[in-house]
């Protein structure tokens, strides 16, 4: 599909481990951005229409705000969210810049827990998609993917 960047990891970890920690705000300190930067808020309403506000910090007292609803949530399998909303259906101040799909497919047999995980960001523009690629899409949702692994295998 035009203006997306996927990324696919085989991870040892159940997928409703992995969709929990996903959904619990509460841990996102923990595996949600790549350190040194740190999720010092958030707020998740988990259902469609849904909102979810998620403020990360970085090493040098830099705040990035990042507002959004969730679209499609089908427990343990999918996450759907975007930033063009800010919940219930209110459009966002600015432009927006994606909408991402989250996938947790089981893989394998049940007593070795594997997960299939995707994420795929759909972005409004080819210009969009090359500033997510820029930032470093790959390398910041694979650490954070790996920091979700980690922590999914301790719960």
């Amino acid at each position: 599909m035009a203006h997306e960047l996927v990324l696919t990891r085989l991870l040892d970890a159940p997928a409703e481990k992995l969709y929990r920690l996903w959904t619990d705000p509460g841990r996102y300190a923990e595996w949600f951005c790549p350190k040194p930067w740190t999720v010092i808020r958030a707020d998740c309403d988990i259902r469609p229409g849904g909102r979810s506000h998620i403020t990360m910090q970085g090493p040098n007292g830099e705040v990035v705000e990042n507002p959004g609803q969730y679209l499609e949530v089908v427990p343990n399998r999918k996450l759907v969210f975007t930033d063009a909303f800010t919940g219930d259906w209110v459009a966002k101040d600015g432009a927006p810049f994606m909408v991402a799909i989250l996938t947790f497919e089981p893989e394998g047999s049940p007593e070795h827990g594997k997960t299939r995980y995707t994420a795929t960001c759909h972005h409004w523009n080819e210009a969009d998609r090359k500033k997510h690629e820029e930032m470093g899409f790959r390398e910041g949702w694979g650490i954070a993917a790996d920091q979700l692994e980690a922590l999914a295998k301790t719960i």
